[in-house]
């Protein structure tokens, strides 16, 4: 198992990555989780897959089987323009070295429980990743609006979520915002806590980060 890094561009020229990827987050946050999220022909896509951003993709055998969105603070995304509500009044993230995660997810269909905790190896791999291409950045954080459950799983991967705000009630789902720290104190809990060895991400020279 390894991720890729894409930009939007390179992934559009892949249309059999990019359909699943789109596929995917269709079965894992309409389906399974039934989030308020749109989704025609089984593909789920919205407005921030248009402004440019970066995705990280777990593939297994060529397989797709979990990814994760990636936009600057600096720009729109979802916590400033869709979910300030979870902020309790402050302002937003909008740093250079703060980008924002969204529609991160696994296909734990076809992706086997790998640890005693009950997480996946793509779930610690997307992780670890997640912190390697911040560190390629000199990131400091990564702003994300998750859910409870999702809160729990960083727990016991190792990454503990700042909060922004208390959780607030969107929908079906407990909603929360706040910051994951991009350090090697992090990195090496969840590599640590996943047995991985060595990177998450391919090698530098083959990530496409521009658009």
């Amino acid at each position: 198992m390894k991720v890729i890094v894409r930009s939007r561009a390179a992934l559009l020229r892949d249309f059999e990555l990019a359909t699943g990827m789109h596929r995917l987050r269709g079965r894992v946050f309409k389906e399974r989780l039934d989030w308020d999220v749109s989704v025609a022909g089984g593909l789920e896509i919205d407005q921030d897959d248009s402004f440019k951003p970066t995705y990280l993709l777990a593939l297994e055998q060529r397989e797709l089987v979990g990814c994760v969105r990636l936009l600057p603070t600096t720009g729109r995304n979802m916590l400033a323009d869709t979910f300030p509500v979870l902020l309790d009044g402050h302002t937003a993230p909008n740093a250079v070295k703060i980008w924002e995660s969204s529609r991160f997810c696994v296909d734990t269909k076809h992706v086997a429980v790998t640890a005693e905790n009950g997480l996946r190896e793509a779930t610690y791999l997307l992780f670890a990743a997640m912190i390697e291409w911040g560190q390629q950045l000199d990131l400091q954080a990564i702003a994300t609006v998750t859910d409870l459950r999702m809160e729990r799983i960083l727990r016991r991967a190792g990454w503990r979520l700042d909060r922004l705000g208390a959780p607030r009630q969107i929908g079906t789902t407990k909603a929360v915002a706040g910051l994951l720290p991009v350090t090697n104190d992090a990195l090496g809990a969840i590599r640590a806590a996943g047995k991985i060895s060595g990177r998450a991400i391919e090698a530098p020279s083959s990530l496409p980060l521009a658009a």
